[in-house]
């Protein structure tokens, strides 16, 4: 929508092909129904791909700014949740309206509700075979997003159809996506309901924000975020106290010695999650019983709780797809494929991913405004 309503005005006839019989229907259900619809903090290192540079010259050329800008001109009141976050004080059907909009004012033709068949090229012309008709045109763009929350029609469609004109997908696998846990680390999942203000780590990234035990395993903010750096096999480890020092439980036992080790948790976490990380601490009795090195040692294990993770909810409950359609093949610039004039892709369907809050819809809004100034 993005794209077709900035390439409308620019002066382009657009048509814009939806199987749903809406538009925008991933916009709707965003943010609780509020739309996270960009973050004041973008910048390319808030973004995973295979090229980590890919994302620069569209992020840099339409900014958050350049997206405020325009939800000011349509009179959408707004506010800031946390960390840079945007969201409507309203509807996300806001956002959505506005792209009708500015789809109309560029005179974009949709035709919603329409299966896609066969695609094909040639004379210099991109074929499109709808139900009811063959649309030509010497430009195409691919803006169908991954797999990502199937049950709102997400597919692949989008690889399918970059290998067709011999465009190489990066592995595409779940992003932003609850995790879940088994073994004897299916214990926690007793404490479905539970959250934290924690530190999330795997391998060099690292997010502090809250998380959350499910049925299944672990979800929040903070491992929805690291989710995206997590590889089967890897685990992952979580501070469950960031705020508190390293020798903090020795000092503890100096002020409270005869506090057991769960009474001293459970005024810094949750009831249930002090409970459970006390036992598998494994130390009963009073503190003041217990010696310096095994307080260190529970310490620095609350600090770097280490989990296993089998696996992830799945593009079923993911927010957005990493991996997609390889950058090696598009220009930065311009969103168009190197060796198909022509032939662009945009959006979740290239392999670059946000963070969480707001990136992945800057991404959106940058990558089809940059595509829309080369049709």
């Amino acid at each position: 929508m993005m794209c077709a309503a900035v390439a409308g005005q620019r002066g382009r006839r657009v048509l814009l092909i939806d199987r749903a019989d809406e538009p925008g229907k991933k916009i709707l259900i965003s943010g609780g129904g509020r739309c996270n619809f960009t973050n004041i903090h973008t910048a390319p290192d808030r973004y995973l791909s295979a090229n980590p540079h890919f994302a620069r010259s569209a992020l840099g050329r339409y900014a958050s700014d350049d997206f405020i800008a325009l939800v000011d001109r349509h009179g959408i009141a707004w506010h800031e949740k946390t960390l840079g976050q945007l969201f409507c004080d309203g509807s996300a059907r806001q956002i959505v309206a506005m792209l009708e909009a500015e789809c109309r004012a560029g005179g974009v033709e949709t035709a919603l509700g329409e299966a896609i068949g066969s695609v094909g090229h040639g004379d210099g012309l991109f074929r499109v075979e709808l139900a009811r008709r063959t649309v030509r045109a010497p430009a195409l763009v691919i803006a169908t997003g991954g797999p990502s929350i199937p049950k709102m029609g997400a597919t692949g469609y989008a690889y399918d159809l970059a290998r067709q004109f011999g465009l190489k997908v990066v592995e595409p696998r779940p992003a932003l996506v609850p995790l879940t846990l088994g073994g004897e680390e299916a214990l926690f999942r007793g404490l479905s309901g539970v959250a934290a203000d924690v530190v999330a780590r795997c391998g060099k990234a690292a997010f502090r924000e809250a998380a959350l035990f499910t049925h299944k395993g672990l979800s929040g903010p903070a491992i929805l975020q690291i989710s995206s750096y997590w590889r089967h096999g890897q685990p992952i480890t979580i501070d469950f106290l960031p705020d508190q020092a390293a020798r903090w439980l020795v000092e503890a036992k100096r002020a409270r010695p005869k506090a057991a080790l769960r009474t001293v948790l459970a005024a810094l976490l949750p009831d249930r999650l002090a409970e459970t990380l006390a036992d598998r601490l494994g130390l009963p009795g009073e503190l003041g019983g217990m010696t310096d090195r095994a307080l260190e040692e529970a310490g620095r294990r609350l600090s770097a709780w280490a989990f296993h993770p089998n696996g992830t909810e799945g593009f079923a409950k993911a927010e957005v797809t990493i991996g997609g359609i390889d950058t090696a093949g598009l220009s930065s610039k311009t969103m168009e494929a190197r060796r198909v004039p022509g032939l662009y892709a945009i959006g979740e369907a290239v392999d670059v991913t946000g963070w969480l809050g707001g990136y992945n819809f800057q991404w959106a809004w940058a990558s089809g405004w940059a595509a829309a100034q080369a049709l």
